[in-house]
């Protein structure tokens, strides 16, 4: 029978901008267990609201305490789930999600985002009021915008030899995917390279449009509870999710043109693995059926990701 846990908030389960197979586990759980964690927003100093009152004391203590690596995402994990090896495969279905904190901030930097030229200046940040119970969020100029909160993380490991690695690119191993419809009811397949896979998450998106554009959603805490197991007949090698209706497919690349292309090739592998089409008769519904959208183009690492309705397989 498989058991819940749960990851306390505390400085001690998280790390600051990276995700490394060195990390120790903070946990230890069976494969098809159930964890409940937080991350808190991905925030420096100059990031939150100048209430310091709203700010979760637990989120000021991580930040006086943890070493920051090289970005700003404030990661919970790793999670070793046990039986998971390398060539495996981590199937992550995603169960809840709830908002954390009632503040949430947007931010622009200089020679990031999408138009790093149009808008070269300093820093920009601003705050917005998040209503928990009616999950939406109210911007400075008045804008009501209604929520649907998701981790713009969920990775395992990178592979050991790697070493240490930056929380913004996302690579093979899932990371900073920044993609919105990672959201309760959707589940998740990354590849593993290390024992226990090694689960991360973080980077709580509030709200976030598809592209990302300025470089970061809104910026906040998201609790989130997730069953995780091993999936020993697949052969993934890249990161794979769907939903009750539609399969996802994912492209990363620094180019978003291959990033788009990869997203095509990916879904065609995954019609065919699901049908008797072709390889040519699925290049053909990806582009009568298929729904290729931008993921992020902020991340160094930009992305697409393909939509494909269930039904039609």
């Amino acid at each position: 029978m498989s058991r819940h846990h749960e990851i306390a908030p505390l400085q001690e389960n998280m790390v600051w901008g990276y995700l490394d197979a060195a990390v120790p586990p903070v946990l230890k759980i069976a494969s098809g267990d159930t964890v409940r964690l937080s991350s808190w927003a991905a925030a420096d100093e100059e990031d939150l609201p100048p209430d310091r009152s709203l700010v979760d004391p637990g989120h000021l203590r991580a930040m006086r305490e943890l070493v920051r690596g090289p970005a700003s995402h404030m990661l919970t994990g790793p999670v070793y789930v046990e039986g998971v090896e390398p060539g495996d495969v981590l199937q992550i279905a995603i169960l809840e999600i709830t908002l954390a904190d009632r503040w949430g901030f947007v931010g622009m930097v200089p020679l990031r985002g999408t138009l790093p030229e149009d808008f070269d200046a300093a820093p920009l940040v601003i705050h917005a009021t998040i209503d928990r119970e009616r999950r939406t969020c109210r911007l400075p100029w008045g804008l009501e915008l209604a929520l649907d909160p998701f981790f713009g993380i969920l990775g395992v490991a990178p592979p050991a030899h790697w070493g240490r690695c930056s929380s913004v690119p996302p690579r093979k191993f899932g990371g900073n995917l920044d993609n919105k419809e990672l959201r309760p009811g959707t589940t998740l397949y990354l590849p593993v390279f290390n024992d226990g896979a090694l689960f991360y998450a973080g980077d709580g998106h509030g709200v976030q449009g598809d592209g990302e554009v300025c470089l970061t959603a809104l910026e906040t805490a998201l609790s989130g509870t997730f069953r995780l197991a091993v999936r020993k007949d697949l052969d993934f090698a890249f990161p794979f999710a769907e939903n009750a209706s539609h399969l996802i497919s994912m492209g990363l690349n620094e180019d978003l043109d291959e990033a788009a292309r990869q997203a095509v090739r990916e879904m065609i592998a995954h019609i065919c693995r699901r049908t008797s089409l072709a390889p040519h008769e699925a290049y053909m519904l990806c582009s009568l059926a298929g729904d290729l959208r931008v993921t992020q183009t902020v991340d160094g690492v930009k992305g697409c990701h393909m939509m494909l309705a269930k039904s039609l397989l």
